[in-house]
């Protein structure tokens, strides 16, 4: 496919995209026309119907769209100028071509993360694990979900690879702190966004879902990992009462504050660990995220309210 940002005044473009975005619009003569936002990987572009003719059949916003357009020029921006639209097949496109994508292979990543879930030595912990990552239905959804709406790991697999993330700095803390439980905070890390999946709508949406505005994922995890646990008990697996609670305090406080939506403060040192690892990395894939952004912008970049500081990329 012909991405958006390889797009120059003048080409045709016969190809599919994401509409992001549709407007009914009326022009100062009166005439309707269709203004819309449509979207891949790389960007977005503002395009435009001026003909509601029989060749722009019926599409709406969050809809695949193929469309025929030229590329035309608008206040110094590149616009599409379209003259078909049809609403795309599912089986005509990858939505790995229309939505930012972690730029680490998933499939590798999930493989490292069942890795670690098979060095988890507390029986009843891991068996918790297994309950989730056999579940091939949640194990779907968890690989190419985000992470969040926006702020970090807002794409394609952004779940797992914060997870993923966490878990690792984890690893560290446990190896490196010897009176932390491993097995405890490891389950924990690999557990403390599973709440997300139903937070958090599937793409191309990527909304917050009723549960995700009711609840929010602190809560919709730690109601799973209770969930699962009965789960078990039900199949005769006697698991510790004390491991459950301290495994969902530490779920329930892993944001760190009160302030930043955690029903608890850590009082366990292992709960502490995770909201320091969960915090490192969101605030660094955040800045990598900015820096990302910025391309090759060496200039101050302004004022960021999320590490309230004008930042810049490092220079030297």
């Amino acid at each position: 496919m012909k991405y958006i940002n390889t797009f120059q005044e003048g080409n045709q473009i016969s190809d599919i995209y994401f509409c992001k975005q549709k407007v009914q619009a009326t022009t100062k003569a009166g005439k309707s026309y269709y203004s819309l936002i449509l979207q891949d990987k790389t960007g977005t572009i503002d395009a435009k119907v001026w003909e509601l003719s029989n060749a722009i059949e019926h599409f709406e916003a969050k809809d695949f769209i193929r469309v025929e357009a030229r590329i035309t020029s608008f206040n110094n921006a590149l616009q599409m100028n379209v003259s078909r639209v049809r609403k795309a097949d599912a089986n005509e496109y990858m939505l790995s071509d229309y939505m930012q994508c972690s730029d680490y292979d998933i499939d590798e990543m999930m493989t490292e993360l069942r890795k670690i879930i098979d060095s988890v030595e507390n029986e009843y912990l891991r068996k918790l694990l297994d309950e989730f990552f056999s579940d091939q239905t949640f194990v779907n959804k968890f690989k190419v979900h985000s992470a969040a709406k926006s702020i970090h790991h807002g794409f394609v697999g952004g779940l797992l690879q914060h997870t993923l993330s966490v878990t690792k700095i984890c690893k560290f803390y446990a190896a490196h702190y010897p009176n932390l439980n491993r097995d405890l905070l490891i389950s924990a890390a690999i557990c403390h966004d599973i709440g997300k999946v139903d937070e958090l709508s599937e793409f191309p949406m990527n909304d917050y879902t009723d549960d995700g505005n009711l609840m929010g994922h602190i809560v919709i995890g730690a109601m799973m990992v209770r969930d699962k646990v009965r789960k078990l008990r039900s199949e005769g697996i006697n698991f510790p009462e004390t491991l459950e609670k301290e495994l969902e305090h530490c779920i329930l406080a892993h944001h760190g504050e009160l302030e930043y939506g955690s029903p608890k403060k850590p009082a366990l040192i292992e709960a502490l660990a995770l909201s320091m690892a969960d915090n490192t990395d969101a605030k660094i894939e955040t800045f990598t995220e900015i820096l990302r952004d910025a391309g090759e912008n060496n200039d101050w970049l302004g004022f960021n309210r999320q590490f309230d500081a004008n930042v810049r990329k490092t220079l030297s």
